[in-house]
C-alpha cells in the first residue's frame, strides 16, 4: 500500500503543474477603458505630455506585458504551442474586438492597428521560421507603400518574432523627428516595447497560485 502510495505521489510530482495565471481578460480591459474615459488628454500648462497620453502608454505596456508572458511560459516549457496558441487567441478577441463610443472610438482603434504587430509576431514566433536579419527587413518595410499594409505587417512582424527569439532590437531604427509616423513605424513602436518587456520577463515564471 505504501508502495502504491509512493508511486502515486511521484507520477502527481513528475506530471505538468496546474497553470493559474489569468493573462488578460474582459474585466481588466473594460477597468482600463473606464479609467481612460476619464483621462485628461490636454497636456497641462508646461507639460508635453498630457494624463491621458501616459494613461494610454501604460495601457498598451499591460497588453503587451500580459501577452508575451504566454510567450515567454512557453519558452519555459510550461504551455505547448498549442496551449499558448490558445492563451494569444483569448487576449486578442478582448482587444481587438469593438471600439469604445465617444473620443475614445478613434483612440482605441490607433491602438488596435499598433497592436497587429504583437499578435502576429507571436504567431509566428511560434510557428517558427521568421527572417531574423532585420536591418534588411526595416528597408523593406519602409519602401513599402502605405496601400501594401498586409506585406508590410508580414515584415514587421518577422522583426517582432526575431526580438522575442532574443534579436537586439530596435530603438536605433525608429525615427526620432517623426511628427506623423506611418503604420510601419508605429509597429517598430510596438516591437521597441516589446523588446523591453521581454528584458523584464527574464525571470518571470508561473507562481502556483497567481490570478492576474
Amino acid at each position: 500500500m505504501c508502495t502504491d502510495m509512493a508511486k502515486k505521489a511521484k507520477a502527481k510530482q513528475a506530471g505538468p503543474m496546474k497553470l493559474f495565471y489569468i493573462f488578460y481578460n474582459q474585466e481588466r480591459w473594460d477597468n482600463w477603458i473606464k479609467t481612460l474615459e476619464g483621462a485628461d488628454f490636454e497636456p497641462a500648462e508646461g507639460e508635453e505630455i498630457s494624463e491621458g497620453e501616459q494613461m494610454l502608454f501604460a495601457f498598451t505596456e499591460d497588453i503587451t506585458l500580459s501577452v508575451l508572458k504566454i510567450i515567454r511560459l512557453y519558452q519555459n516549457d510550461r504551455l505547448t504551442k498549442e496551449m499558448a496558441t490558445a492563451k494569444l487567441n483569448d487576449v486578442e478577441l478582448i482587444v481587438m474586438s469593438g471600439l469604445p463610443g465617444g473620443e475614445l472610438e478613434d483612440i482605441i482603434g490607433s491602438i488596435q492597428l499598433s497592436l497587429l504587430v504583437l499578435f502576429t509576431a507571436c504567431r509566428k514566433y511560434l510557428e517558427g521560421g521568421f527572417d531574423t536579419d532585420i536591418k534588411t527587413l526595416v528597408k523593406k518595410g519602409r519602401a513599402l507603400g502605405e496601400e501594401e499594409l498586409e506585406e508590410a505587417l508580414e515584415i514587421a512582424a518577422d522583426i517582432g518574432a526575431a526580438v522575442i527569439d532574443g534579436t537586439a532590437c530596435c530603438a536605433k531604427y525608429i525615427k526620432e523627428d517623426m511628427d506623423n509616423p506611418g503604420l510601419f513605424d508605429e509597429w517598430l513602436i510596438e516591437i521597441d516595447t516589446m523588446s523591453t518587456a521581454m528584458k523584464s520577463l527574464a525571470k518571470f515564471d508561473e507562481v502556483p497560485g497567481a490570478t492576474s
